[in-house]
């Protein structure tokens, strides 16, 4: 065997020169390799370039034969070829397709994010619907898969019209502009004085949701709607949201009612014909929210405010059309026994009859201002033992109805047969003065306990000498004057009369009906009897 040394030095050096060759050789072809796959990358790029720009449709529609499909584009409908890449789960109705040569559909895009908003009027088969445009047009548009399930009447939608899609829902709707469908969180616990309405409330509204078989048995129909009228401040609105609260109660598991509360001045539109859409609109939305059996309550405060007497020239021509349509709607909603309307008015009078009439607004109920023993329940529910007290709540309710109810006249009424009739303080008492009577005294008591612990902290400094003393003084004289107190009730019930002094400027006896909550004999003037007790 010859061995590497039978040659010399010489061998090994041209053994090491090929190994260097095979090396470089390596390199260059990998450098080879990397150099032809950029200069393709470059020719496709080229190429690219020197393509023609690419068209856009909206695919509309799977065609009848395999790999064809109907697409909207540049204004026309158009039957065209799928190319075998593009697959058939990302071809959905009202996507964006990019198109090849030869008008090819290449690519699946997405949803159109611009176009023209409108209003979702109303469903039709779960996958077509009838919008209206700003100008009430109303215009038939498919919806898109995800709008099927999403969408719903009063919605505004996102649509082009000429390939006839509607493509997104925009959140903020029209409807939710005029209303809140939000279950309040008032109870009837936290009504006080108003025990009868409740009651007969409960009987009239609440019986036919929970128990239904009998009213089927008796064949008896659930009211259609109720009405709450009286002088303001006395709980109109709290009843109304209550009576919400109590039927989502009623329905247990997890489930509740519905609660439109209808921004009466928002619905008023000076064009033609706007006020009585709208109303659809939020009746449509109650329809849709009742389907699923829950009960749904449309609440109209203010209602003289839009639902005036046709033709009592007390407003403008608007109430000769308003009317018909909350009445078609009403009457509409007949055969959907979870719709209540419920209406809150202090001028009840202006009110339009045919709206109040049975089989409409069925049930009435006045909402009065409360006696003492009344008021007295009112109190209960803002003087209570978990707020600081300087004496027994009992004392403190006492002593402020017997303020509020002291004889103390107010303004002195001279009626169209020449006598005087003379109405106190206590004739405006309401459950929103109560309210802000605990509200005012509550802030004077906050005053005394600032101002009794400034002085206790100077009284300490005086007898630093003795250590301990000041936290002593402190202390005592904190808790001796802590908390509502008698007088503090009956200052703030002086200073909400006179706060009230100069309010009854009026002698129309319409304004008197609405401010005491009482209807008599015309009133000729009215006199505030200042200064007296």
């Amino acid at each position: 065997m010859i061995t590497d040394d039978a040659f010399g030095p010489e061998l090994r050096q041209l053994k090491r020169e090929n190994r260097d060759i095979s090396e470089r050789n390596t390199k260059l072809a990998e450098l080879l390799k990397s150099s032809r796959d950029k200069l393709n990358s470059l020719y496709a790029q080229v190429e690219a370039l020197g393509e023609p720009a690419s068209t856009y449709g909206i695919y509309l529609e799977s065609a009848s034969q395999d790999h064809e499909a109907e697409i909207y584009t540049s204004g026309r409908q158009m039957r065209v070829k799928i190319a075998p890449t593009v697959a058939p789960d990302s071809l959905k109705p009202g996507k964006l397709v990019r198109l090849g040569d030869g008008t090819v559909i290449v690519e699946a895009c997405s949803y159109d994010t611009t176009g023209q908003l409108t209003t979702l009027i109303e469903k039709i088969g779960g996958t077509r619907a009838v919008v209206a445009d700003q100008q009430g047009t109303e215009h038939l548009v498919r919806l898109t898969e995800p709008l099927q399930s999403q969408a719903r009447a009063g919605d505004t939608v996102l649509v082009d019209l000429k390939s006839g899609f509607a493509f997104e829902r925009v959140p903020k709707t029209e409807v939710n502009q005029l209303s809140l469908e939000e279950v309040p969180d008032v109870t009837y616990a936290d009504i006080g004085g108003l025990s009868s309405q409740i009651e007969t409330i409960k009987d009239s509204v609440e019986l036919p949701f929970a128990y239904p078989e009998l009213y089927q048995q008796y064949r008896l129909a659930p009211p259609k709607g109720l009405l709450l009228y009286g002088p303001p401040g006395c709980g109109k609105t709290l009843i109304a949201k209550a009576v919400a609260n109590s039927l989502s109660q009623r329905i247990g598991d997890g489930g509740q009612a519905h609660f439109i509360n209808v921004k009466g001045p928002e619905l008023l539109n000076k064009f033609v014909g706007e006020t009585e859409r709208r109303i659809r609109l939020i009746f449509e939305r109650a329809r849709e929210l009742a389907s699923d059996g829950r009960p749904v309550i449309v609440f109209f405060d203010e209602m003289e405010s839009i639902f005036r007497t046709r033709g009592s020239g007390v407003s403008s021509d608007m109430e000769t059309t308003v009317v018909p349509q909350l009445l078609t709607e009403i009457d509409g909603v007949e055969d959907i026994a979870n719709v209540i309307v419920i209406g809150a008015t202090n001028r009840e009078e202006l009110i339009d009859p045919a709206i109040l009439r049975p089989g409409r607004l069925d049930i009435k109920i006045r909402v009065s201002r409360p006696n003492r023993d009344e008021a007295a329940d009112i109190f209960a529910r803002y003087i209570t033992d978990d707020i600081p007290l300087a004496s027994s709540s009992e004392d403190l309710i006492d002593a402020a109805v017997e303020a509020m109810y002291a004889p103390r006249p107010f303004v002195r009424l001279t009626l169209a047969d020449g006598t005087t009739e003379t109405l106190h303080y206590h004739d405006f008492v309401s459950g929103a003065m109560i309210a802000n009577v605990v509200d005012r005294a509550k802030k004077l008591a906050i005053k005394d306990h600032i101002s009794n612990a400034a002085s206790a902290k100077g009284a300490g400094t005086e007898g630093a000498n003795h250590p301990g003393t000041d936290q002593v003084v402190e202390e005592h004289v904190v808790e001796e004057h802590v908390g509502v107190s008698v007088e503090h009730l009956r200052l703030a019930v002086r200073a909400e009369q006179d706060e009230s002094e100069d309010l009854p400027n009026t002698a129309n006896p319409d304004e008197w009906a609405r401010i005491t909550g009482r209807h008599g004999q015309r009133v000729v003037s009215a006199e505030v009897v200042s200064g007296s007790e």
